[in-house]
């Protein structure tokens, strides 16, 4: 009878007693390291270790271990990482991801693993409808939303006809489809080329022949280089307006090819905010060049995930807690203010920007002006949040 009596009184200790608190938090992050496009991979790290030099080497007051994983830009392999991070090094979060194609091969695994999942990039826009999840957040945005701004943009500016150059994959294709969905003139024509196309002698003739009145392009990292090279050896004296092409990431690449071209992007890189000055100032001063938006995407994330762990006092376990603060987008960003859509995706103003030449004739980046004020995605209607939270109990 005693040793019930004990065992009881243990229990209930137990069952009063805080959650206990873990000593480190585990981030995998899964990005491209190697290849030709490993410099996306190398903007984003170097922006999230960054991001936890400014906060003390510790989230929410935990100790921080980073398991960087590269996926080759193969989908299969950002699986099979996203599965190792998981069974065998652990991972509480699992972040990162550049490419749409291997976020749908990687979204499931970690899902269902349980795990709190936040893209610095890739915003395949399956995840923002009705396949989104609660336990899914974007620090970035839904692919179909830079090139929506660049639609109205050029609807805007008068445009009346366009000849349309995207890379053939998902990012791609929902690309076209965001820019089709606010441009207003008419397409006089379209490619969809190969993945990692590096010659456009064949689409330069193309656009040639047909004398559209700009190009908007989706050309990332080496295909945008490639592009404007051959496009500026060729002669051709028609605009050029593109999303995700031409950032700080392509333009050493691109250099004084890209004078005189537009895009699109969410970052305002004239705002004053102490926040977004220290991130670009620190930045140059640590690495040497000037960050992309794809580093601000990711160094915003070490932050949201320090708001969260705050919320719960270190309790890794308490994923619905975590949920809720990462909703309210309280931490800090390089963008400012912004708001979280009912899908994860963030509310968010889009600007016009323009590659100039500065004083000494060599490429600049300036923003021009606003977009798109507080804009939501395309897909967010479709998503039944709050029945998926119900149903995971979360």
């Amino acid at each position: 009878m005693k040793k019930r009596l004990i065992l009881a009184a243990t229990l209930a200790a137990f069952a009063g007693a805080p959650a206990a608190q873990a000593d480190t938090v585990k981030i995998g992050f899964i990005n491209t390291f190697s290849g030709g496009l490993a410099v996306f991979g190398k903007h984003q790290k170097d922006a999230v270790e960054l991001a936890l030099d400014h906060l003390g080497r510790k989230l929410g007051g935990l100790d921080v271990e980073m398991v960087y994983g590269d996926d080759q830009v193969k989908p299969d392999v950002g699986r099979q990482v996203a599965v190792q991070m998981l069974q065998k090094d652990k991972v509480d979060f699992v972040t990162g991801i550049i490419w749409s194609n291997v976020l749908a091969a990687t979204q499931n695994v970690v899902l269902k693993a349980g795990k709190i999942m936040i893209t610095t990039n890739a915003g395949w826009a399956n995840m923002a409808g009705k396949n989104c999840h609660p336990l899914f957040f974007s620090t970035s945005w839904n692919n179909d939303q830079m090139p929506e701004a660049m639609g109205k943009l050029m609807t805007d500016e008068k445009i009346d006809n366009v000849f349309l150059l995207s890379a053939n994959y998902q990012a791609g294709k929902d690309m076209l489809r965001g820019f089709e969905r606010y441009y207003k003139g008419k397409v006089k024509g379209r490619i969809l080329y190969r993945l990692g196309q590096t010659d456009f002698q064949a689409e330069i003739s193309k656009i040639r022949a047909t004398k559209p009145g700009a190009i908007f392009g989706f050309m990332p990292g080496g295909m945008g280089i490639a592009f404007t090279k051959q496009y500026q050896a060729a002669g051709l004296k028609i605009p050029f307006y593109s999303a995700h092409t031409i950032d700080h990431l392509s333009l050493p690449g691109h250099g004084k090819n890209a004078i005189g071209t537009y895009h699109t992007n969410y970052w305002n890189l004239d705002d004053k905010a102490e926040h977004n000055q220290r991130f670009i100032r620190d930045f140059i001063k640590k690495y040497g060049y000037h960050p992309s938006s794809y580093a601000g995407q990711a160094y915003d994330m070490p932050f949201m995930i320090d708001d969260a762990i705050k919320a719960v006092g270190g309790d890794l376990s308490n994923r619905k807690g975590m949920i809720e603060q990462m909703e309210k987008a309280a931490f800090p960003s390089i963008r400012g203010k912004f708001t979280y859509n009912i899908n994860h995706v963030p509310i968010q103003t889009f600007y016009k920007r323009e590659v100039i030449a500065d004083a000494n004739g060599d490429p600049k980046i300036v923003t021009r002006g606003v977009v798109f004020e507080n804009h939501k995605d395309a897909y967010y209607k479709a998503c039944k949040m709050d029945k998926l939270k119900k149903k995971l109990k979360l």
